[in-house]
């Protein structure tokens, strides 16, 4: 396949194709997925800090008297705690569980009046953030490095509910950026080595879907080759014999008469081909049998073998017969494909068996299978051939088709209609010793004839 340029343009086409196709997908998926952790960060952070704003909101307002006045207690509550226009900090090591976040490294508070004045900072408290009030519940800042905070702020008021002021915690988002940092370069590395294993296995892909195709196409382009050998000799024997009719000045009536057969005998050649190509043709399309009848096999087997007998003793071959089962036995089908399926393997063993030979066809039943062998002494076939036999034109020994005047169709129809009967043709052959055919169609076929009988939905034949 990779010698034949249309192929392999076509196999590039559909591996490009399914690479950029599966490349968009893993693209918004992975788009999708950064979305989704950010998202899901981004939740879990807000959640956090709503926590501890809650915890500390709570526990501040149990300590507050007056507004905008922070009582001793409340650096017990709040580590690193600084008034604004007091020089010395008082740090006061976390005894509770509620400063425990506080404590993390990343997360300050800010302290404001009712006027939005800022009257105390705690924890990590970022000197470069600018001490501006914002009263918004939710907040992104940035401060004058461009390093970006998230707070929240809530209201605070004393133990008999007068307002106090403002509280608002925050959290660096240095940490979070370094994480989704760390997600995007995974998916900036991981993406293009995807594509790139995505484009060698559609480059495979593609290969395997191209192989049925191509086999088909060398078929195709097989028997195109073989009909057309098949065509050009009868026709080139009938050409020659009008060219050498015309080159005669004069022509009498046996003269004529001769070329006449000769012309019309390579003409039955030809419509016979024709005839087996176009059966061969209504096969493919319609494997199933027209015409549906009772065929009693006994009865086929014996009426050819009492037919060709004459073709045998011409040939010196003795031709006999074997039915053990003394019942009927009889399938659904087509009489006529039948006939010629069977019709075609005995006259095969004929012609391939020596003077001298013999061929014998044995109907029997076996389990739940209807067979018919047809055995023959012949010349036999070699193992490389018999897997080769029921192909189209092909022939194991082409100048004795020759002679015969074979066109190498005889199996392929019979296989054909087997097939198309829901049977099955094997052969088993050596060199030197002769060859088998055998032909099983199921029983499912025998038994559907008594309820067709029955309802009278099939004639018989």
């Amino acid at each position: 396949m990779n010698q034949n340029k249309l192929f392999n343009r076509t196999r590039w086409k559909l591996a490009i194709s399914y690479a950029a196709v599966m490349g968009l997908i893993l693209s918004l998926l992975g788009f999708g997925v950064y979305k989704a952790i950010a998202h899901a960060h981004w939740v879990a952070l807000d959640r956090e800090l709503e926590s501890v704003a809650g915890t500390l909101h709570d526990s501040l307002e149990i300590k507050l008297q007056q507004p905008g006045r922070l009582e001793p207690i409340v650096s017990e509550l709040l580590p690193n705690l600084r008034l604004m226009g007091v020089n010395d900090i008082k740090e006061q090591l976390p005894s509770r569980h509620t400063l425990s976040a506080i404590n993390q490294g990343h997360y300050y508070i800010r302290l404001f009046d009712k006027s939005g004045n800022l009257i105390a900072t705690a924890g990590a408290y970022p000197k470069e953030l600018l001490a501006t009030f914002n009263s918004e519940h939710w907040q992104t800042i940035t401060d004058s490095k461009g390093n970006i905070y998230h707070q929240i702020s809530v209201s605070l008021h004393t133990q008999n509910q007068k307002s106090w002021g403002y509280f608002q915690v925050g959290r660096s988002l240095q940490d979070f950026n370094d994480y989704l940092s760390t997600v995007r370069l995974v998916l900036k590395l991981g993406l293009p080595t995807a594509l790139i294993l995505v484009g060698f296995s559609s480059w495979w892909l593609a290969g395997l879907a191209m192989k049925p195709i191509y086999a088909s196409y060398r078929q195709i382009q097989q028997f195109t080759a073989d009909a057309a050998h098949e065509l050009r000799t009868p026709l080139a024997a009938s050409q020659a014999t009008v060219e050498s009719g015309l080159l005669m000045s004069e022509l009498d009536e046996k003269e004529a008469r001769e070329i006449l057969r000769t012309v019309e005998r390579q003409n039955r050649r030809l419509t016979q081909l024709v005839a087996d190509l176009l059966l061969l043709a209504r096969m493919d399309n319609q494997p199933i049998p027209d015409r549906h009848q009772l065929c009693c096999l006994n009865d086929l087997v014996s009426d050819l073998v009492e037919e060709l007998a004459a073709m045998a003793i011409a040939r010196e071959v003795a031709l006999t017969s074997e039915l053990p089962v003394h019942q009927p036995l009889t399938i659904i089908g087509d009489s006529n494909q039948l006939y010629r399926l069977v019709l075609n393997l005995i006259v095969n063993a004929i012609q391939y068996t020596s003077p001298g030979g013999k061929v014998t066809v044995i109907l029997e039943k076996n389990d739940h299978l209807v067979v018919i062998h047809v055995q023959d002494t012949g010349c036999g076939i070699a193992a490389e051939d018999q897997r080769q036999i029921f192909d189209r034109f092909y022939r194991v020994n082409s100048s004795r088709d020759r002679v015969t005047g074979g066109s190498g169709l005889g199996l392929a129809i019979a296989q054909a209609i087997a097939l198309a009967h829901g049977g099955s043709l094997t052969v088993q052959s050596k060199l030197g010793t002769g060859s088998i055919f055998t032909l099983r169609f199921r029983e499912r076929n025998a038994a559907l004839m008594n309820d067709a009988m029955n309802h009278g939905v099939i004639g018989t034949s």
